[in-house]
């Protein structure tokens, strides 16, 4: 992959994620604060755990950390897999967003 697919992948993630948490926030009662610096993202939510999503350049890799635990992405088979096991990027971060909201929460590719 070239840096140029790389980061078209990859932005388009963090837009999803934007994108979602604008509609979770509209569509819920759930209250995440996302916060956007260049590659980096941070989820606040309602009890100020965080989620922080960030993108990794140099190794092409989407980084998460969440209180599961720091996570790694690469874009294999037309989506983001865990580079130590076979989850994929936006299933992982439901599951870690909803742990920490406390309540089910939906991210997906297309926000």
């Amino acid at each position: 992959m070239t840096d140029l697919q790389y980061q078209n992948l990859a932005e388009s993630v963090l837009k999803a994620v934007e994108t979602a948490c604008d509609r979770l926030n509209d569509q819920s009662d759930v209250d995440i604060d996302n916060q956007r610096t260049g590659g980096m993202i941070t989820l606040t939510f309602a009890n100020k755990s965080q989620i922080i999503i960030n993108l990794q350049k140099p190794l092409q890799e989407i980084w998460m950390a969440a209180r599961a635990g720091g996570f790694h992405y690469k874009f294999s088979s037309e989506q983001w897999t865990d580079t130590k096991g076979e989850s994929e990027f936006f299933a992982d971060l439901s599951r870690y967003a909803s742990e920490q909201a406390g309540q089910p929460l939906v991210f997906g590719a297309q926000g």
